[in-house]
This record gives structure tokens, C-alpha cells and sequence, in this order.
């Protein structure tokens, strides 16, 4: 089979091409290793819940990523005073107190 490269542009694109590779090669070897007629539950309880670590460490590296982008940029100026003007006495918005 030949080889393929992969560029990724971020941190969090290169993390989850790895996370991705090894899950398929971990699927592979199980698969390769269940006994004839099991091989789709042996696959399928590796996946399911590596899947979702998967999906929970994907968020939680973008959600870092976006934080440390707004912690460089800083918060915006005057963003607070703004919002309250336009919420009414019960902290609301106006029209709906």
C-alpha cells in the first residue's frame, strides 16, 4: 500500500491526525486479532467508546486553542457596560421584564 503524507496547519489538525492514525491501527489489529464471528463486536467495543474520547478530547483541544487565542488578544473594551444597557431592571432583556 503506498505511503501517504498528511500537512496539517494547527496544533489541534496534527493532534487529531495522530489520534485518528492510532485509533485505526488499534481497529485494525483487534479486528486482525477477534475470532472468526466476533470480529464485529470486538471492533465495534473498541470504536465506540475510543470514538467518543476521541470527540471530548477534539473539543477540549479546541475550546483550549480558542481561549488561548482570546487570552492574546485581550477582552474587548467597553464589551460589559454595553450589554447591561440593554438588559432591563430584572436583567432581562428589554421588552421581555
Amino acid at each position: 500500500m503506498p505511503r501517504r503524507t498528511f500537512e496539517t496547519d494547527t496544533p489541534l489538525q496534527a493532534l487529531l491526525v495522530e489520534q485518528a492514525l492510532l485509533l485505526a491501527r488499534q481497529l485494525e489489529q483487534t479486528a486482525a486479532d477477534a475470532p472468526d464471528g466476533h470480529v464485529l463486536a470486538r471492533v465495534e467495543a473498541l470504536a465506540v467508546p475510543a470514538g467518543r474520547e476521541w470527540t471530548r478530547q477534539a473539543v477540549q483541544a479546541a475550546l483550549q486553542a480558542q481561549a488561548q487565542r482570546a487570552e492574546k488578544k485581550g477582552r474587548p473594551a467597553g464589551s460589559a457596560p454595553a450589554a447591561a444597557r440593554r438588559l432591563g431592571r430584572r436583567g432581562t432583556p428589554r421588552g421581555m421584564s
